[in-house]
């Protein structure tokens, strides 16, 4: 997947189309000459895609100083890149209409959630931030009309740090091999995430995996997907590391129901 500094998201640099082709919005290099699903993300295959166009992201935070001592309701409203007008339709993207990621200034608290849907394109989460400090957002999103988003919002939260418990008790064991064993800035590294035991894994929101890289700096952040099927009880991402330095890496699997998230620290040498 290519890279951008500051949030990437591929859809987001791809401009004109070959319309006579079948490709997935979510992996424009998967295409095909006849209508169907795109085997990486599991996302319905388009003829060709429209102009590609970054969005606007507008958030209201509720109460504006939010505290780790309690809740924050987080409102969000996608703004068309032409017209500033609010969009109010949207398409599914792995399942959901709308997929937040959180993620706190020391890198210790992640989270992958699902803003409701209001009325008029309105999106509302009710969130606990127990960590103080800055928290990087990720608004993934699919506007009618448009191509895939991945938007960025900060926001500041004060008071003492909290404790803060997992979603759900993990019943998965991941380890994660890489190849090659030392990962070199900008080339690709192949990250195979081996999951104990196998049985009972299936599909979550559309893919076998999801996973989200940042940066320790927050500025680098990248959502992907499993490249291939499972294969001998590991699944397989994908990575171009855009720069030199530390990576954390929250990998996201499904068992028996349960949604396991398994993070991992990554050092990355420059070419040099």
């Amino acid at each position: 997947m290519w890279t951008r500094r500051q949030w990437l998201y591929l859809p987001a640099l791809v401009h004109a189309q070959d319309t006579s082709e079948f490709i997935c919005p979510m992996d424009p290099g998967v295409k095909s000459k006849t209508p169907g699903r795109c085997p990486r993300c599991g996302m319905l295959l388009e003829l060709g895609l429209p102009e590609s166009l970054e969005y606007r992201l507008a958030v209201e935070v509720l109460p504006k100083a939010p505290l780790t001592t309690g809740t924050a309701r987080l409102r969000f409203q996608v703004l068309h890149p032409k017209t500033g007008r609010r969009v109010e339709k949207f398409r599914e993207i792995h399942e959901k209409l709308f997929h937040l990621f959180l993620i706190s200034e020391d890198l210790t608290h992640f989270a992958h959630e699902h803003p409701e849907p209001l009325p008029g394109g309105l999106f509302d989460f009710m969130a606990r931030l127990p960590v103080p400090g800055f928290y990087r957002l990720l608004a993934d999103f699919y506007p009618d009309g448009g191509t895939p988003q991945l938007l960025p919002a900060t926001l500041h939260v004060r008071g003492p740090r909290q404790a803060f418990e997992p979603a759900a008790p993990s019943n998965l064991r991941v380890k994660l091999r890489t190849e090659p064993a030392q990962p070199i800035a900008g080339l690709k590294t192949m990250l195979f995430f081996e999951l104990d035991p196998f049985e009972g894994v299936t599909p979550w929101l559309g893919a076998w995996g999801h996973l989200l890289v940042a940066s320790a700096d927050l500025v680098d952040l990248v959502h992907h997907h499993p490249v291939w099927e499972p294969y001998q009880g590991a699944v397989q991402f994908n990575m171009l590391f855009p720069k030199p330095g530390r990576y954390q890496l929250w990998a996201q699997f499904q068992r028996e129901g349960v949604v396991n998230t398994a993070p991992f620290s990554i050092d990355v040498k420059g070419l040099g």
